[in-house]
């Protein structure tokens, strides 16, 4: 059945709101991407080793847990669009200072910005929620896997592109390694955040409201608490949620540290004596970043088919053993380049099934009262287990190396696969 609102073609504005967002993904992808390629390596440098590196993504992750607190009761208030743009606009003032923290060289400012500048993540992944608004339920998984799908653009071109953005803009500027793809950061989110506002109307959260005939619920139904009493005792959103948070978690502990293991291997291989392949190390991390992401986005669309067709919970389980398989390939390819960028494609895939399957499973399973709440909910605690696994990443590979990070990264899918299979038994 087609949801219908007073004066609004609702399936016509879907279609516009999901063309609408697909654009801002693929200019905040670009912001996101060029960040996650170079932060590690810019903690690496500014704190002169491994063991705080991983800090600074986990910083970013809980910025943009902390940035959804905000941005949700902008939202609830106010609807979709200011609220993105809201969490676009820290992002903004995330990049800049980091790129004043690599003029002055410090490392607690380059923590601060860091902080900041996981707004720009926060905003594309409550992007996706934006599909959902006005989805109908036979479609939700697919639309808003598409929103996913179109950050692969972005999110992809980013790193490929990043060390010819960081010696353009710093020819131009004269300024020190790193900043370009700061600055192209923060291009990219302003532009995100000018379409958003001036064009997201009607915005669809306020016309979903309209549909369901919930204002005034909705308004006594706000902030993480509702989230939460919303979530508890449903084994569905209990699934959804845990498989967003520690698809998450998995990704991000194994993918923070990518970029400094094929440092250190690079590296190593250069102190042996043995010749180089003419590859820069940012070259380097920059293909195998790109495919990771590709593999987190690229295949979306047959990932929200899948979960539209065979369910949630078959995508979810079959996300987490994709992500152990990934943990055992990234973690086993010593210095062999193809399999360390195999283990990183299938990461993204395992990630991209249990985001996508768990936030549809999520989204439909909380009453459109407090559904915004309930998302919040879970992009903060997404934002927590990503945020332990950025700092406890650096400090296990510092302690026991890259392939014990990996087992350590497999061994936390366990909770979703006991969530699963309770739910089931419900």
């Amino acid at each position: 059945m087609t949801a219908t609102a007073p004066g609004v073609d609702v399936p016509r504005l879907q279609r516009r709101t999901i063309r609408l967002l697909a654009t801002t993904q693929i200019l905040g992808g670009v912001g996101v991407a060029m960040g996650v390629s170079v932060g590690s390596l810019l903690l690496y440098h500014l704190t002169g080793g491994p063991g705080l590196s991983g800090f600074g993504q986990a910083m970013s992750v809980i910025g943009g847990a902390l940035v959804a607190i905000p941005v949700v009761r902008v939202t609830n208030l106010y609807g979709r669009r200011p609220g993105l743009a809201l969490a676009y606009a820290t992002g903004i003032v995330g990049a800049l200072v980091l790129v004043a923290a690599i003029v002055a060289g410090s490392a607690p400012l380059a923590f601060v910005g860091m902080f900041f500048f996981g707004g720009g993540t926060a905003a594309n992944l409550q992007a996706r929620y934006a599909a959902t608004d006005l989805a109908e339920p036979a479609r939700r998984g697919r639309q808003l896997s598409m929103i996913v799908w179109a950050t692969t653009v972005g999110a992809v071109a980013g790193p490929l592109l990043m060390p010819k953005a960081d010696g353009f803009i710093r020819g131009v500027l004269d300024a020190p390694q790193y900043v370009g793809p700061f600055v192209v950061s923060a291009i990219g989110f302003l532009l995100a955040g000018i379409v958003l506002w001036f064009l997201l109307r009607p915005d669809p959260l306020l016309v979903a409201r309209r549909v369901a005939d919930a204002p005034e619920m909705v308004k006594s139904e706000r902030g993480l608490g509702a989230g939460w009493r919303a979530v508890r005792g449903n084994g569905d959103a209990l699934l959804g949620l845990t498989a967003v948070a520690l698809g998450h978690l998995v990704m991000v502990g194994v993918m923070v540290m990518t970029p400094v293991h094929i440092q250190d291997t690079m590296e190593g291989h250069a102190h042996a004596g043995h010749t180089g392949s003419g590859w820069t190390v940012e070259g380097v991390v920059g293909v195998i970043i790109s495919l990771h992401i590709a593999g987190m986005y690229a295949f979306s669309p047959i990932v929200g088919w899948a979960a539209d067709r065979f369910g949630r919970r078959a995508v979810i389980l079959s996300g987490i053993v994709l992500l152990i398989a990934a943990c055992a390939t990234a973690g086993t390819a010593g210095d062999g380049t193809p399999q360390l960028a195999a283990g990183l494609v299938l990461l993204g895939l395992g990630w991209s099934c249990t985001m996508v399957a768990g936030s549809a499973l999520l989204t439909e399973s909380v009453d459109v009262a407090r559904r915004a709440s309930a998302q919040a909910l879970s992009d903060v605690t997404m934002g927590v287990a990503g945020a332990v696994a950025g700092a406890l990443s650096g400090v296990v590979m510092d302690a026991a190396g890259y392939p014990i990070l990996a087992l350590c990264a497999a061994v936390t899918t366990v909770p979703v696969v006991v969530a699963a299979l309770r739910a089931r038994r419900r």
